[in-house]
């Protein structure tokens, strides 16, 4: 097994494209087919569901027990609540996020017929009129309202645009890529997972290595809201892999360079043996990587178990901070992800028994005295 080369033009690259494709959960169609786009390029065979998710699969020399990586090509977003009065639309949050993020945020509206460019601002958004009340008013979805760009004063002219209730709204990303590394973006979270993803594949396929065990690379399109690799799963998975963001912030021991390994999430426990895997190649390969676990946080694996699926679940991280708000992250943890993927599928299975559903106990590993 060695370390790839990553590709950090392409890994950037990749990343941008992704950001600017709106796909709040639930309008996603468009990121799908230009995901289903990239993989044929990279000529990775895939299919999708009812839905839109994603599974691709690279061959390996078995078959079973195969494994899964994934990460979801969903974000937060809105959708309208009401049409107002006064031109004006209520929203709320598809996942998620506090509003206090969502206060000035440009965005688009998706309507039946088309598409709007708007705002998303305060009730009271002007100094000039409501002086002192613009500091004092409660932050909420309920004191927001999306002001759009369109002639509209009034809710006749709303249903003349054609606005309904129920309509998606797309939050702008914003990407910045530093001189220094840093990577601020909205939806970083998990469009940085999934450009890793792609990025790893490109390293695999043009490294020409033949992989011990067949592989699943998932794309999952509704993480935010809950499901996730709930219905993407073959049954003889017995690995999965999620890569996801960790978060930086006080009491947490992400960082924003080199892979985090979270131990567990608000779900529980990821699973030893498939953990330690990862943190014994991380060791093994000389990847700077750190530990950690997060009580308010749930990801793919969460969904795929939850599900009824029996399988060995992990969860990678790239350190973000400010994640569901303003994210930003650093281009190495995104390639010691990359590396940390290579080698993992480079490495055999974990134990030939799992390729059972049910079995007998040899074979069967156990844990520490």
């Amino acid at each position: 097994m060695k370390v790839l080369p990553v590709d950090q033009d392409y890994l950037l690259d990749i990343l941008l494209k992704l950001l600017h494709i709106p796909s709040p959960s639930g309008y996603t169609d468009r990121i799908v087919h230009f995901a289903c786009e990239e993989l044929e390029r990279l000529g990775v065979p895939f299919e999708l569901t009812r839905r839109g998710a994603i599974r691709a699969t690279l061959k390996g020399r078995q078959q079973s027990p195969d494994r899964a990586l994934v990460a979801h090509l969903d974000t937060l977003g809105a959708m309208v609540k009401a049409l107002n009065a006064n031109g004006r639309l209520s929203v709320v949050p598809i996942g998620h996020w506090n509003a206090r993020f969502a206060e000035g945020a440009r965005c688009t509206v998706f309507t039946d017929g088309g598409s709007f460019r708007g705002t998303l601002l305060p009730l009271k958004a002007s100094g000039h009129t409501f002086h002192h009340e613009v500091d004092t008013q409660e932050v909420s979805w309920t004191n927001l309202e999306l002001r759009v760009d369109a002639e509209s004063a009034c809710l006749d002219d709303l249903m003349r645009l054609g606005f309904h209730v129920g309509d998606y709204v797309a939050i702008d990303p914003n990407p910045e890529i530093g001189a220094a590394g840093y990577i601020n973006s909205r939806h970083l979270d998990d469009k940085a997972g999934v450009a890793v993803l792609f990025t790893a594949v490109k390293a695999v396929r043009e490294a020409g290595l033949e992989l011990p065990v067949d592989t699943h690379v998932l794309l999952t399109i509704s993480e935010e809201v809950g499901s996730g690799a709930s219905a993407i799963l073959h049954g003889d998975v017995a690995e999965m892999v999620t890569i996801d963001n960790g978060t930086t912030a006080p009491g947490q021991n992400s960082s924003e360079f080199g892979v985090t390994i979270s131990m567990a999430d608000s779900s529980g426990p990821f699973d030893y043996h498939l953990t330690h895997r990862l943190l014994q190649l991380c060791k093994e390969f000389g990847i700077p990587h750190q530990r950690d676990l997060f009580r308010y946080y749930r990801s793919d694996s969460a969904a795929a178990v939850e599900a009824g699926n029996d399988l060995r679940t992990a969860l990678v991280c790239f350190g973000i901070d400010g994640s569901h708000g303003w994210e930003r992250i650093h281009v190495h943890a995104l390639q010691s992800l990359v590396e940390l993927l290579g080698v993992y599928l480079q490495s055999g299975p974990l134990y030939p028994r799992d390729r059972y559903e049910i079995g007998p106990l040899p074979g069967f590993p156990t844990q520490h005295d």
